[in-house]
C-alpha cells in the first residue's frame, strides 16, 4: 500500500453566517498601527530576526519581500466589485465532477485542524459574501470546494488529512494534483506547534512525484513560543533545501487570528497567478 494512502483529507467550507470584515484585514486600518506593529503584521519574520544567529543569512527568509505598493494592488484582488465577484463556486468529489476552468488556480492542503479554513476565511475576509466554515470537527466534510475570484484565479479549499478524512481521498485527490492542467501552486499547511508530521512528509512526497509547484505555510504561530517557531523555520529551511526540488525556497508565516503574514501571502498568490507583477524595489 502506497504511505500516501495513509492520508486522509477533510475539508470544512459551507453556508455560515455573514461576517464583518477583521479590523487588520485592509491596509488602510492597518495603517493606524504603529510602525513595529505594521511591519510585524506585514513581514512577521520581522519579529524574529533579531533572535537569529549572525552565522544566519536571514536573506533566505525574505527572498519574497514586496513593498506597500505591491501589498495594496494584491489587496484589491482580494476585494469584491461590480466587476470583479468573489464568491464559492461548486465543490466535487471525483475528478469528472470538477469544473472545467482555465483562469490560474492555487490550493491548499494540509492536516485536519491546522487551521486551513480559518486562513482561507482570513484571506477571503475582504470579502463577506464568500463563508468558509470553520468547524470545531475535524472531518467536516469531504469534498474539493472552489472560490473564483473574478477571471483572475481559482482557490481550492483541498479535504484535510488525518483525523475523519474521507476514505476515497486517493481518488478525489491524486487527479486533482497531477492532472489539474491550470494548477500553479499548491499551498502545504503546517502546524507551527506541531512541526512536520509523518503525515505531511507524505503530503511533500506526492507534491515532489508529481513535480508540482508547492510552498509550505506555517499556521497558528501567535500560539507558538518565538524560540519554537524560529527553530521550527530553521528546520524547515534545511528540509526545503535538502529534500525537496520543487518546494518554494522560502516557508511563509500566518496567524489566521492577529493576520500576520496574511497580507504577504495574499501577495504571494497574486504573484504566482501572473496577476500581479512585482516592483523593482523592494521592501
Amino acid at each position: 500500500m502506497s504511505a500516501r494512502v495513509l492520508l486522509h483529507f477533510h475539508s470544512a467550507a459551507g453556508p455560515a453566517s455573514r461576517r464583518h470584515a477583521h479590523q487588520l484585514a485592509s491596509l488602510s486600518q492597518a495603517a493606524r498601527l504603529s510602525e513595529k506593529k505594521l511591519k510585524s503584521l506585514l513581514y512577521p519574520f520581522s519579529d524574529l530576526e533579531a533572535h537569529l544567529s549572525r552565522q544566519v543569512d536571514q536573506r533566505r527568509f525574505r527572498l519574497f519581500q514586496p513593498n506597500m505598493e505591491d501589498l495594496e494592488r494584491a489587496e484589491k484582488l482580494f476585494t469584491p466589485s461590480p466587476k470583479h465577484d468573489i464568491l464559492y463556486s461548486t465543490s466535487a468529489v471525483h475528478a469528472d465532477h470538477m469544473p472545467e476552468l482555465t483562469q490560474p488556480e492555487v490550493c491548499f492542503i494540509g492536516r485536519s485542524n491546522v487551521g486551513k479554513s480559518s486562513l482561507i476565511r482570513a484571506l477571503f475576509s475582504l470579502a463577506p459574501e464568500v463563508e468558509v466554515r470553520v468547524s470545531k470537527t475535524p472531518g467536516h466534510t469531504k469534498k474539493l470546494n472552489f472560490f473564483t475570484v473574478g477571471k483572475a484565479f481559482t482557490l481550492v479549499d483541498m479535504p484535510g488529512y488525518g483525523h475523519r478524512a474521507p476514505k476515497d481521498f486517493v481518488d478525489m485527490v491524486e487527479p486533482y494534483l497531477q492532472e489539474r492542467q491550470n494548477l500553479v501552486r499548491t499551498f502545504l499547511l503546517v502546524d507551527g506547534g506541531a512541526g512536520l508530521q509523518k503525515l505531511d512528509l507524505v503530503a511533500v512526497e506526492m507534491c515532489e512525484e508529481f513535480g508540482i509547484p508547492y510552498a509550505l505555510v506555517v499556521t497558528k504561530i501567535d500560539r507558538t513560543r518565538q524560540g519554537a517557531l524560529l527553530t521550527l523555520l530553521l528546520q524547515l529551511h534545511d528540509f526545503i533545501k535538502d529534500q525537496t526540488s520543487t518546494c518554494f525556497a522560502q516557508p511563509f508565516i500566518v496567524s489566521s487570528v492577529q493576520y500576520s503574514g496574511i497580507h504577504l501571502l495574499r501577495c504571494f498568490i497574486a504573484h504566482v497567478t501572473r496577476n500581479l507583477q512585482l516592483s523593482s524595489k523592494p521592501t
